[in-house]
C-alpha cells in the first residue's frame, strides 16, 4: 500500500469519524410531548427543543404534541413510530406511570430506552387563607378524624397530586382508599376551587400556586421534596414530622431498539444540555429542581417508581391487587 493511498484512506476515516460524531448535531429531531400545549410535559419539550438550538446540539427540533389518556397515547404512537430511530424523543414522567396503569394501556416504559431524568417539580400542600387549618398537623389531624370531610383539588386521577394525598393520608393514619380526591383539568379550576372554598385543600407544583401563595390568597403548608427547596420558603413534609416525600419528576426516552451507539450520542447530547447556562436559566425561571440522572441508574430508578407508583395506586383502588 503506498503512502497516498494510506493517507487518502486516513483521511476518508477521520472524515467518516468526524461525520459519525457530529452527525447528531447535522440532523433534525422531533420530541413527542404526550399533552397538549401549556403543561409541564410541553413545557419541558419546548425548553429541550429551545437548548438544544442555542447549543448547536441539534441543527432543528420539532416539538409535537400527542394528547389523550394521561400521556398513553403519546407513548402508544411513540413505540409505534420511533423504533430504531434515534431523530425521535418523547418526553414524560411520573403522572405518565400512573396512567398507564389506570387507562391499562398495552404499552409501558418497559417498551421505549431511558435517556435520563431532567427535572423535579416540588409539590405543594395549600389551603386557603382563610382556613382554619393552620399547619401540617393540623391537617393530618382533620384527615385522621375523618378523612372524607377532608377534600383535596389536584390535577388527573391516578397523576403526582393524586398520589400525595394518598401518601398524607396514609401518614395521617388514615386508609389512603378513603382519601376524598377531586381531579381537576388544569391548576386554575384547582386554584378557583381553593379560593372559592370548595376544598379543604390543594395539590399542584409550587410554580402553579407561587402567585397566589405570595399574594397571601393561599397559605402554603408543605412541598413533597425530602429537603428545602431553594428560592422557595416552605418547609418539607419531612421536617414536620410526616414521612413523605414525591418528586413530580419529568424525563427524556428514545424509541425501541436503538443501538448502544445511538443510546450514549443522545445521554452525551442531553448531558451537554442539562450542563449549559442557557438550561440553569430555564430551570430558574421556571421553578424547576434539576433532577439530572441518565444511564444505568436512570433504568434502575424508572424500575422502582414503576413499583411504587403501583404500590400507591392500588392503595386508593385505581388499580386492582
Amino acid at each position: 500500500m503506498s503512502h497516498l493511498t494510506r493517507l487518502i484512506r486516513g483521511t476518508a476515516f477521520a472524515a467518516m469519524t468526524l461525520v459519525a460524531s457530529s452527525a447528531f448535531a447535522q440532523q433534525e429531531l422531533k420530541i413527542i410531548a404526550p399533552a397538549g400545549p401549556g403543561g409541564g410535559w410541553d413545557a419541558a419539550a419546548r425548553s429541550l427543543q429551545q437548548v438544544l438550538t442555542q447549543t448547536g446540539a441539534a441543527k432543528s427540533v420539532q416539538v409535537v404534541n400527542v394528547t389523550g389518556a394521561g400521556g398513553t397515547i403519546g407513548l402508544a404512537q411513540f413505540v409505534n413510530t420511533a423504533k430504531g430511530d434515534p431523530s425521535q424523543l418523547m418526553v414524560n414522567g411520573i403522572t405518565m406511570l400512573g396512567a398507564i396503569l389506570t387507562n391499562k394501556s398495552p404499552v409501558s416504559l418497559d417498551q421505549v430506552t431511558p435517556v435520563a431524568r431532567l427535572t423535579g417539580d416540588p409539590l405543594v400542600i395549600v389551603v386557603p387563607a382563610t382556613s382554619p387549618i393552620k399547619s401540617v398537623k393540623e391537617l393530618a389531624d382533620a384527615v385522621k378524624a375523618d378523612p372524607a370531610k377532608v377534600t383535596w383539588a389536584g390535577g388527573s386521577a391516578g397523576g403526582a397530586d393524586h398520589m400525595l394525598a394518598a401518601l398524607f393520608t396514609k401518614a395521617s393514619g388514615s386508609d389512603p382508599a378513603k382519601v376524598n380526591y377531586i381531579a381537576f383539568s388544569g391548576g386554575g379550576e384547582a386554584l378557583a376551587a381553593m379560593l372559592g372554598g370548595k376544598v379543604t385543600a390543594g395539590v399542584s407544583g409550587y410554580g402553579e400556586f407561587e402567585s397566589q401563595i405570595k399574594a397571601g390568597k393561599l397559605r402554603a403548608l408543605a412541598i413533597s421534596f425530602g429537603q428545602r427547596v431553594s428560592g422557595v420558603d416552605v418547609p418539607t413534609l419531612k421536617e414536620q414530622g410526616m414521612d413523605v416525600e414525591i418528586v413530580n419528576w419529568r424525563a427524556v426516552m428514545a424509541g425501541p431498539d436503538i443501538t448502544a451507539e445511538q443510546r450514549k450520542t443522545l445521554t452525551d447530547t442531553i448531558e451537554k444540555v442539562v450542563k449549559s447556562k442557557e438550561w440553569a436559566e430555564i430551570l430558574k425561571a421556571r421553578g424547576w429542581e434539576d433532577y439530572y440522572l441518565a444511564g444505568e441508574p436512570f433504568k434502575a430508578f424508572i424500575k422502582e417508581e414503576q413499583n411504587r407508583v403501583g404500590d400507591i395506586l392500588k392503595s386508593v383502588g385505581l388499580v386492582k391487587s
